[in-house]
């Protein structure tokens, strides 16, 4: 047999095997005959793909090894998976990650005007901040969060200031108030003392109220009061969106977000009686048109435009869904609340090289779609997620409805929580409100896969978990092979994938097609050398079209 038309033919199936040491086989010499007395010596052996030493490989070994198709790197395979004599393959089923490219939507010159307008109107400042932080602490009433402290809330605060680049907290506080929404946020005593603390520091450059949304009376009320930029959750969360938007998809949604929040920004200016930031009333536009007409008509055709380019997203999302659906190719949602670990997760889970995680607030903000292989090697695609957090406000989550799409339409949500966070609770209930508000299936929900992430620098003992949950690190590897199970069990119901044996001819194109259609487990020589068992995963549709195919050569046992 020819050993490098192997090589090249039966890299998809091994490189996946699971407890098998993994080498990195570099050929240095092409004048080798193809018996596997000819390849042994002829070969570099690199453990894990670094150099460790060079080294001879001997026949028998040799035997034992499928190479790979580009950089040679093998597994080594038991006679259980293959027997004595291996059959040379021509096809293998092979999923890859998905790219959500954008190259044919322009929004970079939409992005970046939003950017000037909004720096104009509620002066996000450019070169950083030296921030007051206040949390008003609700005591009772409706806005009251029973699962979380003050504490919690300014801890979270701070840590959103300190994710901006060049943002510092100067000073943080927490004062209690009874009705938040009132015009000055706290009562008189407490907002008079707030706005002596802030003007007594000359370092101040702006003032962070942890509130989902400040409206527009609130806004002037403070600022006048303060004499700095006062910001809400929603405008450093999008600040932080700005910052972190690397693709097109994401910079679109973020431009898409702002546009509401910089049209009511226009409105408190215009009803101040203040038509320009600058306080000086004039036309900018044709006929006499105001800053402000011209800057709600450029926000409108903006929103037009930006609204047009999401929905070419949306139509790219459904061409991939449509593809995942016709190669059937289960997807696997990973959600959570931001800095949880999904990132880390995934990457510990598929080995993906272009997963960098990061241990920062909305690190993520690009769904993107990953492959990987179960214990039974059924290729899955894990979809990473952009993290969820408290208090935002439904417009937020409304633009990016277009990437939260993949999780509606996902066979199998894994929720990861950061177990070791003091607040951990409180964020899985909004995790779990979010995804109540995307109106996600039943079935979605009940069957969702709980994992606790992060157990390696959890304190104390862990808490007694729930059905369909798993304790894990990610970083540490701890606990994945029991996740892995779970989502194999989990995505084997939901996809009603068979577990089918087949004996076929050795050296057949049964043999290629299955490997092309179905997930092979193992392959094993029969008794008689000229047949095959064939251990496999197959959707019913693939079956079927195999037995049509295949009616008198194949036996399912």
């Amino acid at each position: 047999m020819a050993y490098e038309q192997l090589a090249r033919s039966t890299w998809q199936f091994c490189k996946n095997m699971p407890n098998k040491k993994t080498f990195c086989i570099l050929k240095h010499s092409r004048s080798c005959s193809t018996s596997p007395a000819g390849y042994a010596g002829k070969f570099k052996v690199h453990n894990q793909g670094f150099i460790s030493k060079n080294s001879t490989i001997s026949s028998a070994l040799l035997q034992n090894i499928v190479f790979s198709t580009t950089c040679f790197r093998c597994s080594l395979l038991s006679n259980r998976h293959f027997g004595t004599t291996v059959p040379v393959l021509k096809h293998t089923k092979k999923i890859e990650d998905e790219l959500y490219d954008h190259d044919d939507v322009d929004i970079d010159d939409a992005f970046l005007k939003n950017q000037e307008i909004s720096r104009e109107i509620y002066k996000v400042p450019g070169h950083g901040a030296r921030v007051f932080v206040i949390q008003p602490d609700v005591k009772w009433g409706p806005r009251k969060n029973h699962l979380t402290s003050g504490q919690l809330q300014l801890d979270e605060a701070v840590a959103l200031v300190e994710t901006l680049p060049n943002w510092t907290v100067a000073e943080k506080v927490m004062y209690s108030t009874k009705i938040p929404n009132k015009k000055t946020v706290f009562g008189k005593g407490n907002f008079d003392e707030i706005a002596t603390r802030v003007r007594a520091r000359s370092d101040i450059s702006a003032v962070f109220i942890n509130l989902d949304q400040l409206n527009a009376v609130q806004h002037v009320e403070l600022e006048k009061a303060f004499g700095v930029p006062v910001y809400d959750r929603y405008t450093i969360v999008l600040q932080i969106f700005v910052e972190h938007a690397k693709t097109k998809e994401a910079k679109l949604q973020i431009a898409c977000a702002e546009i509401p929040y910089l049209r009511s920004r226009l409105h408190e200016i215009h009803k101040g009686n203040v038509d320009h930031p600058s306080g000086k009333a004039h036309s900018v536009g044709g006929s006499g048109e105001t800053y402000f007409e011209t800057r709600h008509r450029l926000l409108k055709e903006r929103e037009t435009k930006i609204r047009k380019a999401l929905e070419k997203v949306r139509a790219k999302r459904q061409l991939l869904k449509q593809n995942r659906i016709r190669k059937e190719i289960p997807t696997v949602a990973v959600v959570g609340y931001t800095n949880s670990g999904k990132t880390s997760l995934i990457k510990a889970l598929t080995g993906a090289e272009k997963l960098h995680p990061r241990s920062q607030m909305f690190a993520t903000l690009d769904v993107t779609a990953h492959a990987g292989a179960l214990p039974n090697r059924m290729q899955v695609l894990y979809i990473d997620t952009v993290g969820f957090l408290s208090d935002l406000p439904t417009t937020l989550i409304e633009s990016f409805k277009a990437t939260l799409e993949d999780v509606i339409h996902a066979d199998i949500l894994i929720h990861v929580r950061d177990i070791s966070h003091p607040d951990t609770d409180a964020q899985k209930d909004n995790v779990i409100r979010t995804l109540l508000s995307l109106e996600l299936s039943d079935g979605l929900i009940d069957d969702m896969i709980e994992v606790r992430n992060k157990i390696d620098i959890y304190k104390g003992a862990l808490p007694a978990d729930e059905e369909a949950t798993v304790d894990v690190s990610a970083t540490l590897g701890t606990g994945l092979g029991a996740l892995a199970e779970l989502i194999e069990d989990k995505v084997m119901l939901v996809t009603g994938k068979l577990i089918k044996t087949f004996l076929v001819p050795n050296g057949g194109e049964q043999l290629q097609w299955l490997y092309k259609e179905a997930s092979i487990e193992s392959v094993e020589v029969h008794t008689d050398p000229q047949l095959l068992l064939v251990h496999t995963v197959i959707s019913e549709a693939a079956l079927a079209r195999f037995t049509d195919k295949f009616p008198n050569d194949v036996h399912q046992l």
